[in-house]
């Protein structure tokens, strides 16, 4: 690296460190608990045969003599002590959370992922170009919206099923279910892209390209593209709570992640069964993870919506 190089780094450091955003994320005692509990969640999943105590999906791991444990007391046959108790299969609840929150934070990045692209690909081409493209694109929108997105990717997961072998059904089951969110939450990144690159293609700069000659898709992607993204991180910081959320939902009834490989809503599912018995705490656990990992997202998309927002600086 040369010494233009190492003197350019900390100042862009410094720049990024002192900027409107950072300040602000500083300064918000939300925000920065927010932040703390979701990145601890992240990271905990992404780490989690690193940190869980037992593998909740080796049965060569397993001791049904475990079966409802309660937390921090010894079990009566074994004496095995486990923090938040085991469930009815004797498998750890703490390292069953652990696994459970890496299936639904994956499906919910990717789910999230799959709706920007189709509604920032969707948005752009009807802003751009207008006409009967901006007509049938906003159309198609607008009937998706009439229906709510959790029925919504009901009928896609059912329907993407029913053309999948039953032989190879629980081994797609998490793609399928990322399309059928993907698929039920992208038409909010259209309308918004949609508006953003409406106004912005009648600015000067565009106009310029346009008389130098550049072709239609650098103008957009180049130019219009990095000017329309402000709103869209805010949608996708919001909306991956409510994909975690839906994907909770969904495995909750039964439709979403198989039950060989649980995610949260599979425990809640499992939990609830259990609830009314004693056993209270292969619900409680799970359900406290969910609400977590959900709300420190959703305050984090609220302190991002109100960063980016130019009249409240």
């Amino acid at each position: 690296m040369s010494l233009s190089d190492q003197s350019k780094t900390p100042g862009r450091l410094a720049r990024a460190w002192d900027s409107d955003i950072a300040w602000s994320f500083r300064h918000s005692p939300v925000a920065l608990v927010a932040g703390a509990v979701s990145l601890l969640i992240i990271l905990a999943a992404a780490f989690a045969p690193l940190i869980a105590p037992h593998d909740p999906f080796d049965p060569s791991t397993l001791n049904l003599m475990d079966g409802f444990s309660a937390p921090m007391e010894p079990n009566a046959f074994t004496g095995n002590v486990y923090w938040l108790g085991t469930d009815n299969q004797g498998r750890d609840v703490f390292s069953t959370i652990l696994y459970g929150a890496r299936i639904s934070l994956f499906v919910g990045f990717a789910a999230v992922l799959l709706a920007m692209v189709l509604g920032i690909a969707a948005g752009l081409v009807a802003g751009y170009r207008g006409g009967w493209v901006d007509g049938l694109l906003m159309r198609v929108a607008d009937v998706q919206l009439t229906f709510p997105s959790i029925l919504l990717a009901l009928l896609i997961f059912g329907i993407a099923r029913g053309f999948i072998p039953p032989a190879y059904r629980e081994e797609m089951a998490i793609w399928v279910l990322i399309v059928a969110i993907g698929l039920s939450d992208w038409v909010q990144y259209a309308r918004v892209v949609r508006g953003a690159t409406m106004v912005e293609k009648n600015k000067e700069y565009v106009q310029a390209a346009k008389l130098i000659g550049a072709h239609p898709a650098k103008i957009v992607l180049r130019h219009i593209l990095p000017n329309v993204l402000g709103p869209v991180l805010v949608i996708a910081t919001i909306g991956l709570a409510l994909a975690i959320i839906a994907e909770a939902t969904l495995s909750f009834l039964g439709v979403g992640v198989p039950p060989t490989q649980p995610s949260l809503g599979t425990l809640i599912r499992i939990g609830q069964g259990f609830l009314f018995s004693g056993e209270w705490w292969i619900l409680l656990f799970p359900s406290i993870t969910l609400l977590a990992l959900a709300l420190s997202v959703n305050l984090l998309g609220d302190w991002l919506r109100d960063a980016l927002n130019p009249r409240l600086r």
